[in-house]
C-alpha cells in the first residue's frame, strides 16, 4: 500500500534540510502505526483501509524498513518498507505535517538506493490511488491495475514499476 500525499504547489518541493534516512528500528512500531492510522489521504472512503493496521516490530525486523527523521527532534516525518522477494514498495508514508517538504523525494531516492545495493532493477508499487501523481513524478511507469479485493481493498489501485538499474 503505496501513500504519499499530493506535493503542494508547482514543480519539485522544497528539500528538507535536516532529515536523515536511517534503518527502523522495533521501537519505532508505534510511532509508524500512528502515522500510518492518522494519514490524511487514508480518510473518506480509504479509511477502511488503515482501520486497526499495525506496523508491528516483528514487520519491522523481518523486513527493510527506512524512516525519515528530523535530526534535531527526532520526529519521524515518513518511512517506507522495501520487500526484496518479490521486489516491491509495501508501504510508504509521509507525515501530513511533512507533506511537500520533499520527504517522499527523500525516501524515494534512498529507496532506489536501496534497492540497487540489493541489486535489483525494478521495484514494483500498487498505489494507494491518490499517490500514482507522486510516483509518476519520480519516474515510475504505468504497467497495470490492480483490481479491488474486497472486503480487504475495496477499490482498483494503479500498479506502477520503479526502474533502480
Amino acid at each position: 500500500m503505496g501513500s504519499v500525499g499530493e506535493e503542494r504547489g508547482r514543480g519539485r518541493a522544497p528539500q528538507y534540510a535536516d532529515a536523515m534516512v536511517r534503518r527502523a528500528s522495533a521501537g519505532d512500531a508505534r510511532r509508524l502505526t500512528r502515522l500510518v492510522r492518522t494519514s490524511g489521504a487514508y480518510e473518506g472512503p480509504y479509511a477502511s483501509m488503515v482501520e486497526g493496521y499495525r506496523v508491528g516490530p516483528d514487520y519491522i525486523e523481518t523486513h527493510r524498513v527506512f524512516v525519515a527523521e528530523d535530526i534535531g527532534t527526532g520526529r519521524i516525518l515518513g518511512f517506507y518498507a522495501l520487500l526484496l522477494d518479490p521486489p516491491e514498495l509495501d508501504l510508504m508514508f509521509v507525515a501530513d505535517s511533512a507533506q511537500g517538504l520533499g520527504i517522499g523525494r527523500l525516501l524515494a531516492t534512498h529507496l532506489r538506493e536501496e534497492a540497487r545495493s540489493a541489486g535489483l532493477t525494478g521495484v514494483r508499487i500498487v498505489s494507494h490511488p491518490p499517490a500514482e501523481g507522486f510516483y509518476r513524478s519520480i519516474g515510475a511507469e504505468s504497467v497495470g491495475t490492480v483490481r479491488a479485493d474486497p472486503p480487504a481493498v475495496l477499490w482498483d489501485r494503479p500498479e506502477l514499476l520503479l526502474r533502480v538499474g
